[in-house]
């Protein structure tokens, strides 16, 4: 059995009152108003968050929000189970790194060398595993996930900060000059069937056509679904797949 990332201290349970700013959530735990840090700077799928549950960690002291918004609902505040979509793109690479080194993604990578944020050309990727290097990217703009009636939908327009996915996916495919492997890892705290484009940014065409050359180079795209609950973060399924 593959060990779970467990966190140092259980998340709590609160109601999410308004994103404030990108950075900012306002919740209401146990009856109190709490100013939150918001770990995705991005739009979450296009779900107004108002009303909706949330779990959170306690931040650090040194930092001014008293809390951080680790995952949200779409289950309405009194249903007591609850599914979770896992939102703390800061932490994502921690999970990554946590199944990594036991031995988690064996079919996809076995290695014990596990080195984080690694120099490749002019960027800085998040690992070099053994002699591959691989890219976590978590994306939210998009949810695959049904939402029910009574969750708010906001207006939202096409995203299109493409920038450094695109530059990452080229250095990819560059270092396959001297390494063999080379991986993209698309993860998603929440049950994703399976990775698709649901909406085009403004610049697809010019996104489509550079992920084309560097799959073509032998760069492989895997996704990775996590599950989040209060106390810990579990690895429920990886597998590779194809974007065209």
């Amino acid at each position: 059995m593959i060990t779970p990332f467990v966190f140092k201290n259980p998340l709590v349970e609160g109601i999410i009152e308004r994103r404030k700013s990108q950075f900012t959530i306002q919740v209401n735990y146990n009856g109190e108003s709490f100013h939150c840090h918001c770990p995705s700077t991005g739009r979450i799928g296009n779900i107004d968050l108002e009303g909706r549950p949330c779990l959170m960690s306690s931040a650090d002291k040194t930092r001014k929000t008293a809390f951080t918004v680790e995952a949200v609902s779409l289950n309405k505040p009194e249903d007591i189970e609850k599914k979770w979509i896992g939102i703390n793109q800061n932490a994502v690479n921690r999970y990554v790194e946590h199944f990594l080194c036991n031995g988690g993604f064996s079919e996809m990578i076995s290695s014990d060398i596990v080195r984080r944020e690694q120099i490749l050309g002019n960027s800085k990727l998040d690992f070099l595993v053994g002699d591959t290097f691989i890219e976590v990217k978590m994306p939210l703009q998009c949810l695959q996930i049904k939402i029910p009636k009574y969750v708010k939908i906001k207006k939202s327009t096409p995203f299109s900060a493409t920038d450094r996915m695109t530059r990452h996916i080229s250095e990819l495919g560059n270092s396959l000059s001297k390494n063999q492997r080379a991986i993209m890892l698309l993860c998603f705290v929440y049950d994703n069937p399976g990775f698709k484009v649901v909406e085009k940014s403004t610049k697809y065409e010019e996104v489509k056509r550079i992920v084309d050359e560097n799959i073509e180079k032998g760069v492989e795209i895997w996704q990775a679904n996590f599950k989040i609950t209060t106390n810990e973060v579990n690895l429920e399924k990886y597998f590779r797949i194809e974007i065209r």
